[in-house]
């Protein structure tokens, strides 16, 4: 098994709804969830400086670490996640 990180992107304020969908999504997936987290703002730093980033529907809100088979069972687990504008996943890389 390896480490996937899907990485959430979008918010909007969660109806009670959209609340039992995450968690549902959560308990799915908990025999391969490592670890997750939610992200508020924060600041990209590039060669030209700093520039604080919005936080809304366009902006990197969460993560999520999953074991999984493959990108393709990774995909599989994080196709069940309630999508606000996207879901991306990556294989984690240990060096």
């Amino acid at each position: 098994m390896k480490n996937f990180l899907i990485l959430h992107h979008g918010f909007e304020r969660p109806t009670p709804e959209d609340m039992v969908g995450w968690n549902r999504w959560f308990a799915s997936i908990a025999d391969h969830e490592v670890q997750r987290a939610g992200l508020r703002g924060g600041r990209e730093i590039s060669r030209t400086g700093t520039k604080d980033l919005p936080f809304g529907k366009d902006s990197l809100t969460g993560y999520t670490v999953i074991r999984a088979r493959d990108l393709d069972d990774a995909e599989r687990i994080a196709r069940g996640c309630p999508i606000v504008s996207s879901t991306s996943v990556h294989e984690i890389i240990n060096h």
